[in-house]
């Protein structure tokens, strides 16, 4: 009776119109997803616009949970989006500039086929150009928000910024690309933001705090090389597009928290400047561009800041946990100072084996003074022959003539100096010297992990101690191990000799060593009966055998 009564609701549910069922698979998840083919048409786009716009965009297909359901059954590969994000994209301007593009590209090739050369003046004066800046403001919030996200930006621009001028990717690119990098590591050289370095096979790894993010990212080596074939650069060119407009935003928010010029200008051209009174920013000239390069200088600030004295703040006795907490921080914060300060007071100069930016940037980046010889790149403040070297870098041995009062150590002294946050012996350095292992300043050992000895030496420095100590200690440890081999095996040999053979190892023991006293440490600690004893000749004094 009471199906009866359900089934009669229903079917007065649908007569009225309330109630409306729907197909299979057009109801539940299968709604909210859309094949982009589907998202292709609706846009009314290319797939080449289409996957511009999303990278752009920063959308991303999904993959469904039941995708048998959300493809109708069937189990053909197809690529999913979320549909909300597809009505997102409805109300995106660019798409009408991709539209006004194609018809500027069609226009174009019309002019050209008709030899209506004013026409074609005409159409590149007016071509469509669109802005990613509300993009950037849309995608990223705060600040905060794109410097954490800002690790597959810097990548992506040290990458380019390599790139040889060819057909592949357009010059304007590269150069953009290369001035945005510059500006980068020079506000890590200002800010002394630079935390660890590491060499590896894919490029050299940094990693910098800006505003208490960490921010890692990679640069390739500086070899020349041929572009791969199995690469899509045209998927590559559309994340750079958006990538340089973040990192410009970015560029210009960090040097204005640091009160420095933006376009940056060096020193010395401000000064220049002042005396010719123009008003030319460093990026203007090729010259000026190379010059900021070099990172041998220091960039020019809006306004110089006074020397005040600095407010300190109040300190209230701390109980317990806090204060112990309060302690730890402080020690930490004094640490990280000194690590910036880690080169200041040493003056360095670059053979022209080594790799002069890497190496620039980083003894830069902790205070050191840099330069290089004066034809192999502009920017070089001393030569080779100034007293005032402490250290020189060089990769060849036996190539110099050695001059007394400074260091001559290989590049590597220098990264892991600032890895282990201080300098290093420069004997493990020198050149022709077999280079210790270059551990990785991103690995931390839990509690029971393998701890590599050149790690643990490490450590002992970092805690003040000597590193001979640690070897020592080891050897140490080795001669005891083999000393406990070689008691367990005397031992062995009492044991097959028995109660009356015993007799004769002590007395070989009393002629070979000449008194007890002499006895190795086992054989003292050996537990004999009270009855048992030692006599001259070689049977056991042992009334009970007898």
């Amino acid at each position: 009776m009471r199906n009866v009564q359900k089934w009669l609701s229903v079917t007065a549910a649908i007569a009225n119109g309330e109630l409306i069922f729907l197909p299979k698979y057009e109801r539940g998840s299968a709604t909210n997803y859309i094949t982009r083919n589907k998202a292709r048409k609706k846009l009314q786009l290319s797939l080449a616009d289409f996957r511009r716009l999303c990278i752009l965009k920063g959308i991303y297909p999904h993959e469904p949970k039941h995708k048998k359901k959300v493809n109708k059954g069937s189990t053909a590969a197809r690529t999913f989006y979320l549909i909300k994000d597809i009505k997102f994209l409805l109300h995106e301007p660019i798409v009408n500039k991709f539209r006004e593009y194609k018809v500027f590209v069609r226009k174009l090739r019309k002019a050209y086929g008709k030899s209506e050369w004013n026409t074609v003046e005409r159409l590149k004066d007016n071509k469509p150009n669109y802005k990613l800046d509300h993009i950037v403001k849309e995608r990223y919030p705060t600040f905060v928000d794109a410097l954490r996200d800002l690790d597959d930006a810097l990548s992506m621009c040290f990458l380019f910024s390599t790139f040889p001028r060819t057909g592949k990717c357009h010059v304007h690119t590269i150069q953009l690309c290369r001035r945005l990098a510059v500006e980068f590591m020079h506000y890590v050289i200002a800010a002394r933001a630079l935390r660890k370095v590491f060499l590896s096979i894919k490029g050299i790894y940094y990693q910098a705090e800006v505003l208490g993010q960490p921010i890692v990212w990679i640069t390739p080596y500086t070899f020349s090389h041929d572009h791969p074939t199995d690469v899509d650069y045209r998927v590559m060119a559309t994340f750079t597009e958006f990538y340089t407009t973040l990192l410009g935003f970015v560029n210009f928010r960090l040097y204005q928290s640091l009160n420095l010029h933006y376009p940056p200008k060096l020193e010395s051209q401000v000064h220049t400047e002042a005396k010719t009174s123009e008003d030319t920013y460093a990026l203007n000239s090729e010259s000026s561009l190379e010059k900021l390069a070099a990172l041998s200088a220091s960039l020019a600030r809006v306004v110089v800041p006074t020397e005040e004295e600095e407010a300190e703040a109040d300190e209230f006795p701390a109980d317990g946990e806090m204060a112990a907490q309060e302690e730890d921080r402080r020690k930490e914060l004094e640490a990280q100072e000194k690590h910036k300060k880690l080169f200041e007071g040493l003056r360095f100069f670059l053979n022209r084996e080594v790799p002069r930016e890497a190496l620039a940037f980083i003894i830069r980046s902790f205070g050191g003074i840099v330069s290089w010889d004066k034809s192999l790149c502009i920017g070089a403040t001393y030569d080779v022959t100034d007293p005032s070297i402490t250290h020189q870098i060089v990769d060849r041995p036996g190539q110099q003539t050695p001059v007394i009062g400074r260091y001559y150590v290989q590049p590597q002294w220098v990264f892991d100096s600032v890895n282990a946050q201080l300098l290093l012996p420069v004997a493990d350095y020198f050149p022709g010297v077999q280079l210790p292992p270059h551990l990785s300043p991103f690995v931390t050992e839990k509690e029971g992990d393998y701890v590599p000895p050149e790690k643990l030496k490490l450590l002992a420095l970092q805690r003040g101690e000597h590193a001979g100590n640690l070897n020592e200690s080891e050897e140490e440890d080795e001669e005891e191990d083999g000393g406990d081999g070689e008691e367990e095996g005397e031992k062995e040999e009492v044991e097959e000799a028995g109660p009356g053979g015993l007799g004769r190892l002590l007395q070989a023991g009393l002629g070979s060593r000449g008194s007890a006293g002499h006895f190795p440490g086992w054989l003292r600690r050996w537990h004999l009966p009270e009855n048992w004893a030692v006599s001259g000749d070689t049977k056991p004094c042992n009334p009970s055998l007898e």
